[in-house]
């Protein structure tokens, strides 16, 4: 049974294997053959019967009730986004059905705020997609161009992971939120079209993929390792774009007065103006 038809005991599954013995708080005894917790272990700590535990991980008890989940997601570590993606997985949460178009073109409004921005920006989509960027932003990075996707490029492409020196974070947190941002809508062609090829071709994605991991993008700090100005550290934003679901637009920006807008400042003046465009302009 793949992960698109039990996608429940999949993630049951996958957490169970990440958290220890010693982290659970019980005795190592026996010879082990699951690197995490024994299915009976989970139940028993859950207080719940392990023929129980047993069938939610296969898929033969798919509505089991909230507080259930709970116990199971203390004993894994669970923090409450984790919790909060695990309760989509039953059967009572219902699924989006609606396929969203291949190619997306962000909102009039969003596309003239990007075109009016000085720090580097771009408009992208839960799948990553690049839909409209500013000339700032691929002075950056050349890849945030309109059509690029950043799985890709930070899985596939050694150019795009030379850029970025912490690289293995960036990659844990890529994978995390495209898990936040597709939710129980495992079955859209897009999101299987994606993983497939990436599951395929990048060991450290397949890696990561099994974990499992939930965990939306939050503000924080981006380095780069960049070809003409060196080390540079740029704040991060990330809002989300009102009437255009799934869509969020990404702002770089430097501390004021440190180095770091300094050499923003000597990408911009090297960078070729040119307006934020879209797939619809490109069409």
């Amino acid at each position: 049974m793949d992960e698109s038809s039990n996608a429940l005991g999949a993630y049951l599954r996958a957490r169970r294997d990440l958290v220890t013995p010693q982290q659970a708080g019980i005795p190592e005894t026996g010879v082990r053959r699951v690197p995490g917790l024994r299915r009976e272990e989970v139940a028993m700590l859950a207080g719940i019967s392990a023929d129980y535990y047993l069938r939610l991980e296969r898929g033969l008890d798919r509505n089991p009730s909230p507080q259930v989940l709970e116990s199971i997601a203390r004993v894994l570590h669970l923090d409450d986004e984790a919790l909060a993606h695990l309760l989509t997985l039953v059967n009572g949460v219902p699924r989006r059905r609606r396929r969203r178009p291949r190619q997306q073109t962000p909102p009039p409004g969003a596309l003239k705020l990007l075109a009016s921005l000085v720090q580097p920006a771009f408009i992208e989509n839960r799948y990553f997609d690049v839909l409209a960027s500013n000339a700032l932003a691929r002075a950056i990075d050349p890849r945030l161009a309109v059509g690029g996707n950043q799985l890709r490029d930070m899985f596939l492409d050694p150019a795009g992971q030379a850029l970025y020196p912490e690289w293995t974070v960036a990659t844990e947190c890529l994978m995390a939120s495209l898990r936040q941002a597709v939710g129980n809508d495992i079955d859209d062609p897009r999101f299987i079209e994606l993983t497939g090829e990436l599951t395929l071709a990048s060991p450290r994605f397949r890696q990561l993929w099994a974990k499992h991991e939930v965990r939306g993008q939050t503000a924080g700090v981006v380095r780069f390792n960049h070809p003409q100005v060196g080390d540079l550290a740029l704040n991060r934003e990330r809002m989300s774009i009102a009437g255009a679901e799934g869509m969020m637009l990404v702002v770089f920006h430097p501390e004021p007065g440190s180095s770091d807008a300094d050499k923003l400042t000597l990408l911009a003046s090297a960078a070729i103006p040119s307006p934020a465009t879209s797939h619809k302009e490109l069409a």
